[in-house]
């Protein structure tokens, strides 16, 4: 059984809200991920390949050559698997632990262990969500009315699809395609759920 199944009523969903210079380590980056429906915002401090790894992949830019993440989807797939989610299940001293749940081609799921940058890196190339323990959350989460300037004024989730798609033309007219690429994901998920 899984890892994950024993506390699937504690798990929530996190999406990516910001990338950027960390300014408390510099020579890093502070990935930002958002709980969606609280608004828990957790910062985490990743270095420079790892930023450009995610940066590059949610731009969806095509590197010459494929990067290790590039590589390591590329593998799971020719050996038939697929990535199904990202697990951050820990914080220990600081540190945030990680799992991807991959599914082997006879349908049994693998939890390989991972930092959870590379594992984030790898969620952007794969599409597929990012989530995390209550527990987790409220550990290392802050509100994110907190934080002040707030992106997009809110959750996701309190937008219509119609909502969502205005949203998303205004973010494209500002040239702001991070928060635009973002917002078109949330968008084909939501529809991909019905």
């Amino acid at each position: 059984m899984p890892f994950y199944s024993n506390v699937m009523s504690e798990k929530k969903e996190l999406a990516i809200v910001a990338l950027s210079s960390s300014e408390s380590q510099p020579g890093n980056y502070v990935l930002i991920l958002e709980e969606l429906e609280q608004q828990r915002r957790i910062p985490i401090i990743i270095g420079m390949p790892e930023a450009q790894s995610i940066a590059i992949a949610m731009e969806q830019m095509q590197p010459i050559r494929p990067l290790t993440h590039d590589l390591l989807k590329s593998t799971i797939e020719a050996l038939g698997g697929v990535l199904k989610e990202v697990l951050i299940h820990d914080l220990v001293e600081g540190v945030f632990h990680a799992r991807l749940m991959l599914q082997k081609h006879d349908g049994a799921i693998l939890e390989i262990d991972a930092r959870s940058s590379d594992a984030i890196a790898l969620a952007v190339r794969c599409g597929v969500p990012v989530y995390s323990y209550q527990h987790v959350i409220e550990a290392a989460g802050i509100l994110a009315d907190t934080l002040g300037g707030h992106q997009m004024g809110g959750s996701y989730a309190k937008f219509t699809l119609a909502e969502l798609e205005d949203l998303l033309k205004k973010v494209i007219e500002k040239e702001d395609y991070e928060s635009a690429s973002k917002i078109r994901d949330y968008i084909e998920r939501r529809k991909e759920d019905g």
